[in-house]
């Protein structure tokens, strides 16, 4: 650019700057790392419930704190669980499959419930020490695979070919 150019566009640049409340309607507002204030515990702890049972309650309760998708209920002793992980160990596929379209997120149980062998399967060839693994509750994925149904048979199959005998791991 010549000094000619930069002189006529700059003084294009500075007209506009001066228009009022031009310069300040392209500067984007200043991002802040605020987070919204956390959900009330009473309404996790119903969301995560009723996930176990209830999915007209749970596309209520998410249509009104869309930020509950992945919210977890602490049951003490490191026993963590989301809806979708109620879900799974219920073997309630729509809630699950529900809960996956707005976006949850999805672990080895979940897959497993729903019967993605290929999926559950590749994760194991990666990390093995998973088939002995413990999800909400204590239910692992044998348990998962027997609430999945036909869909998870060949899952069901595979864990019991792998070795694996228990439903349920006491957590401590």
């Amino acid at each position: 650019m010549n000094r000619k150019h930069f002189l006529l566009n700059s003084g294009k640049l500075s007209a506009l700057l001066l228009v009022p409340g031009f310069a300040e309607s392209q500067v984007p507002p200043p991002q802040t790392n605020q987070k919204p204030a956390p959900i009330k515990p009473e309404i996790v702890n119903e969301f995560v419930k009723v996930a176990h049972s209830d999915l007209g309650r749970v596309k209520e309760l998410i249509k009104q704190y869309p930020l509950l998708l992945n919210a977890a209920w602490d049951w003490g002793g490191g026993d963590f669980e989301t809806a979708i992980g109620a879900a799974g160990h219920m073997g309630l596929k729509d809630t699950a499959n529900f809960l996956l379209s707005l976006g949850a997120r999805a672990d080895i149980f979940i897959l497993t419930m729903l019967g993605k062998t290929e999926t559950v399967k590749g994760i194991l060839e990666q990390y093995p020490n998973l088939l002995h693994s413990a999800g909400p509750h204590g239910f692992t994925l044998l348990h998962h695979a027997e609430k999945g149904g036909k869909e998870a048979e060949p899952l069901l199959n595979y864990f019991k070919s792998s070795g694996l005998t228990e439903t349920f791991i006491k957590l401590a």
